[in-house]
């Protein structure tokens, strides 16, 4: 028999973002994840290094690649939909849990443990930075976006930086200050900037 886990998670990359908006460049759920993996280490090491916070930044790292996965089963539901009201949460949420269920008996049983932890992580300090990065992620694809020109994401620009400014946490104001400034540099300024400290 074979374990149809990993093919599943290979399709990610089928599961287009932003389905109400324009996009100059389309991102899919595999791109998103992996730039969110990205951000979320990083704001464990700021934590971990920077301010003393007890926080391995491999495991926050490996719950952000899998925290959209459920999504091969759901798609990806506007944030405006998402939340409309209490009850569509609610419904929600109970549908991601029931997708991840369905990854996590993919897998052999020895196997199942391990990714059940990362697809449903329970430890606070671990989901606030993936979510934290998860709005960071969809803040800079929204930059990206005002960069090349589209309008179109000029409203979800002003609210995911006013989300990312309501979280308080010392880590991503620290992100925010020192290497956001960096995503509005065209290449020829990134080149100009590298190796300054």
């Amino acid at each position: 028999m074979a374990h149809t886990f990993f093919a599943y998670i290979a399709r990610m990359k089928y599961i287009g973002r932003w389905g109400l908006m324009r996009n100059t460049v389309p991102e899919n759920i595999q791109e998103h994840s992996h730039m969110v993996a990205v951000l979320a280490h990083a704001l464990a090491v700021i934590r971990r290094d920077r301010f003393g916070g007890d926080i391995d930044p491999g495991r926050v790292a490996a719950v952000a690649l899998y925290h959209d996965a459920p999504e091969i089963f759901t798609g990806d539901l506007p944030t405006p939909v998402k939340y409309a009201n209490s009850a569509i949460q609610t419904a929600y949420k109970a549908v991601e849990h029931d997708a991840a269920r369905r990854l996590t008996a993919m897998l052999p049983q020895t196997l199942r443990p391990a990714f059940a932890a990362l697809l449903e992580e329970e430890d606070p300090a671990v989901t606030e930075l993936v979510k934290a990065a998860d709005k960071l992620s969809a803040h800079l694809k929204c930059l990206e976006e005002l960069k090349a020109g589209n309008r179109e994401f000029q409203s979800a620009a002003q609210q995911t930086r006013a989300a990312l400014e309501g979280y308080r946490l010392p880590e991503l104001d620290y992100f925010l200050a020192e290497f956001l400034p960096a995503f509005s540099l065209t290449l020829d300024e990134l080149q100009d900037q590298s190796g300054q400290d």
